[in-house]
């Protein structure tokens, strides 16, 4: 397990936030300079002597996922921030205690073995994504606790523990939702496209957005002529590509993590290939970083999103929050734009109403308070059901349009992640076939 930051002895030690700012040793010389200073600030925060509210994660810093954990850890730490300053969660300050998981799913039951029962967190949250939330389940119900996940997929759908919620608004059936817009938008082409070809790697996310796949392609009378994995380490994904190309389908669906979708798209580049559409649940092209390297390769793809500025999705509260992120996030090494980041940051609204509105930390509570209510956030109003998953699906299908060289500033603005689905979001039209949309 690696453990974060180093500190002035070079021993490494656990990240534990409060109040805004980090705990680390400080020369002599360094206290007095700021001896003036740090009264001002004591007399101007909140006075919280209490003991803290310790709220533990992983999360990936390193590796493959790290532009997606580096962004999400952003927007809990800015709910952590003002939070702090508000007073705190029932009086008492709020740490974020975490670790680096590495990307690596094989080291999470350990980092949540060592919260639990070494670091006594009193709340547990999950890393992003379906490949590190489900490892951790089997230590979370075993010692019982509300565990809050960050965009999984099909998680809980064998586990069924009732103290699992996720903020990724997939619905009650993820597995079929987090492909449905993609299928119904390939219905709104003129002359329906007939066959298609499913590709996904080789993990649990992308054998969950498989399965909801080939659901919906059956309920909607297409046919599937290809359907296989590749294995997430793989380097040269042009095989893939061709492979695909060989079967000659109408279009395309693609489940992948960031290194898988933008090794897709550079090959579909490069053998020149062009199905009638494309796109799918391709995790990392929604990444700002990725979206610079990528550029106009991007134009056409259809895919999955949670956020983007079309003048269809105004939630109260979002574009402030926005803003502080990305002042936040210039010279820190982190997505600048960071439109993911407001489910992190609601997330943590929806846990500290059920505590605040209960006034304690008791778990059975929470998880029946979770249940029952409606939270008010900003990224719109959350309810789950059953097993945790939103009540009601708001997964988005948007197309990449008008995409031109590699300025990440034209993502800030409308008309270039247009959204195709849900209808009632819908901003724009579907250009097709993928080469008229992508410039061919």
């Amino acid at each position: 397990m690696r453990k974060l930051d180093l500190v002035h002895d070079s021993a490494p030690r656990r990240k534990v936030t409060a109040m805004g700012s980090d705990h680390q040793f400080v020369s002599r010389r360094h206290f007095l300079k700021s001896a003036a200073a740090g009264c001002l600030a004591l007399a101007m925060t909140p006075t919280l002597a209490a003991e803290p509210v310790r709220i533990g994660f992983g999360m990936s810093l390193t590796g493959p996922n790290a532009p997606g954990g580096k962004m999400f850890l952003l927007g809990r730490e800015i709910w952590k921030d003002e939070a702090n300053l508000k007073g705190g969660l029932l009086g008492r300050p709020i740490q974020l205690v975490y670790y680096d998981d590495q990307s690596n799913p094989s080291l999470v039951p350990g980092i949540y073995s060592k919260l639990i029962d070494v670091d006594k967190v009193d709340l547990v949250m999950s890393a992003y994504g379906t490949n590190q939330i489900a490892p951790a389940m089997p230590i979370v119900m075993q010692k019982k606790m509300v565990y809050m996940g960050l965009f999984g997929t099909g998680v809980n759908d064998e586990f069924k523990y009732d103290r699992y919620f996720q903020i990724l608004p997939n619905g009650p059936d993820g597995n079929r939702s987090f492909s449905l817009g993609f299928f119904e938008t390939v219905l709104t082409m003129r002359a329906k496209p007939q066959t298609v070809a499913l590709v996904g790697e080789d993990t649990e996310f992308g054998h969950n957005i498989l399965d909801g796949a080939r659901a919906n392609v059956a309920s909607l009378g297409l046919k599937i002529v290809y359907d296989r994995t590749f294995p997430p380490s793989t380097a040269d994904h042009a095989a893939v590509v061709r492979a695909v190309q060989a079967v000659d389908p109408d279009v395309v669906f693609v489940a992948s993590y960031p290194a898988g979708s933008t090794g897709i798209v550079r090959a579909v580049r490069e053998i020149d290939y062009a199905p009638r559409m494309l796109g799918g649940a391709m995790i990392g092209l929604q990444f700002t970083p990725i979206k610079g390297q990528l550029g106009p390769l991007l134009n056409g793809l259809v895919i999955n999103e949670n956020y983007v500025p079309e003048p269809t999705m105004k939630f109260d509260g979002v574009d402030a929050f926005l803003a502080k992120y990305q002042e936040r996030a210039r010279g820190a090494g982190v997505d600048p734009i960071g439109f993911w980041s407001p489910f992190a940051y609601a997330e943590l609204q929806v846990l500290s109403q059920a505590v605040s509105a209960l006034g304690e930390i008791d778990q059975v509570k929470i998880a029946d308070y979770l249940h029952k209510t409606s939270f008010k956030t900003i990224i719109g109003d959350v309810k789950f059901g059953p097993l945790g998953e939103w009540e009601k699906s708001r997964i988005l299908y948007v197309q990449y349009q008008n995409i031109q060289g590699d300025d990440i500033n034209q993502f800030r603005q409308p008309g270039k992640a247009v959204i195709m689905y849900p209808r009632e979001f819908k901003s724009g039209e579907l250009i097709y076939p993928y080469a008229k949309a992508r410039g061919r």
